[in-house]
């Protein structure tokens, strides 16, 4: 029973260290050769942009 649960523990600790150190899969190609979208909260050309857009006032006499 013990080597049951010590064969369970080390295949966690095994998947864990994979996920915490294994190849980064977030950038990984699609079949076209493409790289997968980001999402727009991820995407930190997207939120500059937003920001610029958030500080610019909406009429050209206007002020926030």
């Amino acid at each position: 029973m013990i080597y049951v649960l010590a064969a369970i523990g080390f295949v966690t600790v095994a998947v864990l260290l994979w996920k915490a150190f294994g190849p980064d899969t977030t950038t990984r190609p699609t079949s076209g050769g493409r790289r997968a979208p980001i999402a727009p909260d991820d995407d930190p050309e997207f939120l500059r942009r937003l920001g610029e857009q958030q500080r610019k006032p909406r009429n050209p006499g206007e002020e926030s």
